[in-house]
């Protein structure tokens, strides 16, 4: 999203990836367990800016664009910027392009203050309401009027999040823990859009404080004593933005126009944010279809939640079982993708597929993650499913991401010991693996490895 600090995330974005599909239709209380899970869990950021992946977000049901319009002229924020794009006429303004006294027009209009009367004027000159030439402020070409369309008002409205978002490097909501941490906090009240209480927040960013900046305890007293008085004027200040409203229940959540603005900037970092008429149409297809369209990456991962919905677990996971067994390597993957989403309900057909040769290394992997007895897999078995996930990138189009991949796969691992054991694994692609590695791995030994590997797997 919008700048944010890199001293962490409010809930870490490795484990939000988990939240957001986990979540589904669950309750509210569900919800906020899984959050304090999800914020006492801590470890690496694994966002946009820091891997590769990106994050797939619960659909959403955003309001119609008429009704987003005709709210954006009564945001407090833009109401006031509009007043004071009136109020300044023509005027002088200092080399910086600034009011040369600040308190003048929060005198005359009312205004809490300087502070908060600096993010009207960029929001007011940044979006055109204000214009500047010469060292004088004027109004500019932009008029905000009910009679604009309403995608000009959106068009609008999204340009004031951006710019109310850039201030987060300049102390925009009074608290720098919180500011170092509002793209995140904003994304995961996206991700839970009925609400998420103060305290889930509060403690959401402590333990991301604590994991990232590896706080000493007196630093974490006094944050925590001071941290919940923060959180709620940086409510404040967002609610007053448009983009933050209270609940019935009184729990903080994103406004109708905070959702749509969340979004827009969500989906302009790659995340997969649909609405939810965008992934309606993912509920009718079948297995296959559905696997096709995750496997040529036409389908995004949200489509899986839409359409596991709509089947019984039970049946949903044999027909993809049956998919998987007779499939590539690219549909086991994407078969065991979907299977992830499903529980100890699906285990019937899992237990099943410990007959079936390509799958069953699978099945008592998914059974082992469930506490549910399965056979145990050894170490061949383990490296067989290393082979086959990368094998599942041998694609045109992916090879590039084998070398990535294979050093996530085995993190911690001596990769020259793993390419060996790819090699004993038995895997009818794993050729095809090592020569990328070979090809592709940056690291001189690895590639080295993979190629003797490959050689001794063509003299068998």
């Amino acid at each position: 999203m919008a700048k944010s600090g890199n001293s962490g995330n409010v809930f870490d974005l490795g484990e939000l990836r988990r939240l957001v599909e986990e979540l589904g239709s669950g309750s509210r209380e569900a919800r906020a367990a899984v959050l304090d899970e999800v914020a006492a869990d801590g470890g690496d950021c694994d966002c946009p800016g820091c891997g590769p992946d990106a994050l797939s977000f619960p659909p959403v049901r955003l309001a119609p664009d008429g009704e987003l319009a005709a709210a954006v002229l009564e945001v407090p924020l833009v109401r006031d910027a509009r007043r004071l794009a009136t109020w300044t006429g023509t005027r002088q303004v200092t080399p910086e392009g600034l009011l040369p006294d600040p308190f003048l027009p929060c005198a005359e209009l009312g205004l809490p203050g300087p502070a908060r009367l600096h993010l009207l004027w960029v929001v007011a000159v940044n979006t055109r309401m204000i214009r500047i030439m010469r060292g004088v402020a004027s109004p500019g070409p932009l008029a905000l009027s009910a009679s604009l369309p309403p995608a000009a008002l959106l068009e609008f409205w999204d340009g004031v999040v951006m710019d109310v978002l850039d201030r987060a490097d300049e102390s925009l909501t009074g608290s720098a823990v919180v500011d170092d941490h509002l793209a995140e906090m904003l994304a995961t009240m996206y991700a839970v859009h009925d609400g998420l209480s103060r305290a889930t927040l509060v403690k959401g960013i402590l333990q991301s404080h604590e994991v990232a900046c590896q706080a000493r305890p007196a630093e974490m007293r006094a944050l925590a004593a001071a941290l919940p008085a923060e959180l709620e004027s940086a409510l404040e200040l967002l609610g007053y933005c448009g983009l933050v409203e209270t609940s019935g229940a009184g729990l903080p959540r994103l406004t109708p126009l905070g959702m749509w603005a969340v979004r827009q900037d969500l989906r302009r970092e790659g995340h997969d944010a649909p609405t939810a008429s965008e992934v309606a149409v993912f509920a009718g297809l079948d297995a296959a279809e559905l696997v096709e369209a995750i496997t040529n990456r036409s389908a995004a991962p949200s489509a899986v939640a839409v359409w596991l919905a709509s089947r019984a677990p039970e049946a949903a996971a044999r027909e993809l079982v049956k998919i998987a067994a007779s499939g590539t390597a690219a549909q086991r993957a994407t078969v065991g993708s979907i299977l992830e989403e499903l529980g100890p309900e699906a285990e019937v057909p899992l237990r099943e597929a410990l007959a079936e040769p390509a799958m069953w290394r699978y099945a008592a992997s998914w059974l082992h993650i469930r506490d549910l007895p399965a056979p145990a897999l050894t170490l061949t078995d383990r490296t067989w499913l290393t082979v086959d996930t990368l094998a599942a990138m041998t694609c045109p189009g992916r090879a590039a991401d084998v070398a990535r991949e294979f050093d996530l796969l085995e993190p911690g691992e001596d990769p020259v010991r793993v390419i060996e054991e790819m090699a004993r694994a038995g895997h009818p692609e794993t050729l095809a693996v090592l020569d990328l590695l070979a090809a592709r791995h940056g690291e001189p030994a690895v590639a080295k490895a993979a190629r003797k590997a490959a050689m001794k797997t063509r003299s068998r």
